[in-house]
């Protein structure tokens, strides 16, 4: 009862109105995060993931809850398909990177293949005008008090010019947290055929 409870508050919470978040065209920002794979931190720099490829930016309100979980299983599930079309994948969300360590290496969610990274500050949120609010009083799917920002459930796909190809919102859109993987993946074989 108590994760039903947790999962319809973290909907409501969510479901606020957001901000215009950036739109497809629009310059992406660059940004670098603690970030953590496979429970290793690390320091990532998507000016550097560009380099090698289109990158799916997924921004995510908190680890350790419905529909994040769920999230995050299914890009990890299609991570090798991203690959095959040349995109990397990275999470962001206001969770500490001590959560994401532990978020990114559990076999049922990121399971070592997803990286994830930690906007404490909800700085990254706010350059591509996603909202980062404070969450209501309530508990992860693990029983542990959710106690930072959330950010609004968010998906770009970045080319490497820097460029939005396409933005996906479970509010404007009206898609589940298992939609933004497979909208993405679409988008990134789209783009990935065009060369």
């Amino acid at each position: 009862m108590k994760r039903v409870l947790a999962g319809a508050t973290l909907t409501a919470f969510i479901a606020l109105p957001a901000f215009a978040a950036l739109k497809q065209g629009d310059a992406a920002p660059g940004f670098t995060a603690r970030a953590s794979l496979a429970g290793k931190e690390f320091s990532y720099s998507l000016d550097e993931a560009l380099k090698k490829g289109p990158v799916v930016v997924y921004f995510y309100p908190s680890a350790y809850t419905g529909g994040c979980n769920i999230e995050a299983h299914t890009f990890s599930e299609n991570a090798a398909q991203f690959a095959a079309a040349g995109a990397t994948v990275i999470g962001v969300s206001g969770d500490s990177i001590e959560r994401l360590n532990a978020f990114s290496a559990d076999p049922e969610y990121c399971a070592g293949k997803v990286a994830v990274a930690s906007d404490a500050d909800g700085a990254i949120a706010k350059s591509f005008d996603l909202s980062a609010k404070t969450a209501p009083a309530f508990n992860d799917t693990r029983g542990n008090p959710v106690d930072h920002l959330l950010i609004e459930r968010t998906t770009f796909v970045v080319t490497p010019d820097h460029k939005i190809a396409a933005t996906l919102s479970s509010a404007a859109d009206k898609i589940t947290p298992a939609q933004h993987v497979e909208k993405s993946l679409d988008v990134v074989k789209q783009l990935a055929a065009k060369k």
